[in-house]
């Protein structure tokens, strides 16, 4: 039978005690506050391993008038971008002490949105991350019922606008990337298979695509371009359109990894070697992308980073209103990266 004195819960005062510092302190560095010595952030930690300190989230709660829960909103989670944004999601809040409450939405209608919103404050959440992008007019709530939400909201994958906190991939300066690779191939030819064009993020990477392309005096006219649905078999119906269309194309930009494989697939069934003939390049760098065949050339978006920012970002608008403190309002863009792989060939 374990003795009484061991069945004691260890409270953050013994924590206090043992490690010669304030329990302020202490909470200070179980919630990884900045302004914590290192020396005495080690000196705390120790002790809390040593007495296996485990705080009490609702005693935490209740005396910060704070829930420690973050609700998500999401869509389309069928979709692989969104589901790597939430697994970055779900590690950073774990990290700083977050639950997460999430809902899924069906459509965009304005009374299904209102619903979500309100089950999510009527369980008192500190904040929202809007993980759901921005496709058509889906954000058109926006300018009537955002500033009457009580906790701070931060959007992904949208337009920045102003007076909104958001966080997104530079689309527009990776479909860049993309098309200059390709004209540093030698290929002048360059036609794009587009996401669904309601989706802002499709939308963006077509016109880098155009633009870069105009700058560079070559044709971007929109025969050049077909649209998908971000799937394989949309990426390789939309290359047979773009073929009967573009017949001496050299070069094709496509919107995503998964619609890239759908052009492999065709080109291989056509014979038309790659990257002698035709150079691909996708966006996204799946982890599978590598192992296509060929190898895809891609442009990289690190979407578990870009979940890990947005609860980090959500968490410090949090702590800045809890301090009575101004909420720096911001757009931020993560910036992508071209992968090169065996798709395309320099000359």
């Amino acid at each position: 039978m374990i003795p009484a004195e061991q069945r004691k819960r260890i409270t953050i005062k013994d924590v206090a005690q043992a490690a010669g510092v304030s329990t302020q302190t202490v909470s200070r560095v179980m919630n990884k506050f900045s302004y914590v010595s290192e020396e005495t952030r080690q000196r705390v930690e120790e002790v809390v391993e040593q007495l296996g300190y485990r705080p009490s989230t609702l005693a935490r709660s209740l005396i910060q008038q704070r829930s420690y829960t973050l609700g998500v909103v999401t869509f389309g989670l069928k979709y692989i971008g969104p589901s790597r944004t939430l697994n970055g999601v779900a590690d950073k809040a774990d990290e700083l002490g977050y639950m997460l409450l999430m809902k899924e939405l069906d459509n965009f209608d304005i009374n299904s949105i209102d619903d979500v919103i309100d089950s999510l404050l009527a369980r008192q959440v500190d904040g929202i991350i809007w993980v759901a992008p921005e496709i058509g007019n889906n954000h058109s709530w926006l300018d009537e019922r955002l500033e009457k939400i009580p906790v701070p909201v931060l959007f992904l994958a949208m337009e920045p606008r102003e007076g909104i906190s958001s966080v997104a991939t530079d689309n527009y300066q990776g479909a860049v990337l993309a098309v200059k690779h390709l004209l540093e191939c030698g290929k002048t030819k360059i036609g794009h298979i587009s996401g669904p064009l309601t989706w802002w993020e499709a939308d963006e990477r077509k016109r880098g695509w155009r633009d870069t392309l105009t700058k560079a005096g070559l044709d971007a006219s929109d025969q050049h371009c077909k649209e998908g649905n971000w799937s394989s078999a949309s990426g390789e119906q939309a290359f047979i359109q773009l073929l009967e269309v573009f017949p001496d194309l050299d070069a094709v930009f496509v919107a995503n990894d998964q619609m890239a494989l759908g052009v492999l697939r065709e080109s291989h069934r056509k014979g038309i070697k790659i990257p002698e003939q035709l150079a691909v390049i996708g966006f996204d760098n799946l982890p599978e992308s590598g192992y296509f065949y060929p190898s895809l050339t891609t442009i990289s978006q690190d979407l578990q980073m870009l979940g890990e920012l947005s609860v980090q970002y959500i968490v410090e608008m949090i702590q800045a209103r809890k301090g009575n403190q101004s909420v720096i309002v911001q757009s931020r863009f993560i910036q992508p990266s071209l992968i090169v792989r065996e798709s395309t060939k320099r000359v």
